[in-house]
């Protein structure tokens, strides 16, 4: 099975992948932390406020933090640029 991603061009991101991309690492974040907090603490009442509230707030971060950064051109390469030196996309 060939890899067809070195033949595409991304430009963007959609709302929805971004949100994706923030559920899925919160979702990683919420096992190391709920673990942790869990084994400082031995009370999952306490681990599960203090692991919902910290990701809840860092979710909504994250998300803004890659809107932001999807509207920052800096670091990009821009298609037209390679077109214009003879380089394929």
């Amino acid at each position: 099975m060939k890899n067809n991603r070195r033949n595409c061009a991304y430009i963007g991101e959609m709302k929805r992948r971004s949100w994706l991309k923030s559920i899925t690492w919160r979702l990683l974040g919420i096992l190391i932390l709920g673990s942790i907090t869990w084994l400082v603490t031995h009370s999952w009442e306490q681990a599960t406020v203090i692991t919902i509230i910290f990701h809840t707030i860092r979710l909504a971060l994250y998300y803004y933090h890659e809107r932001a950064w999807d509207n920052i051109e800096w670091g990009r390469i821009k298609i037209k640029e390679k077109i214009e030196q003879g380089e394929g996309i």
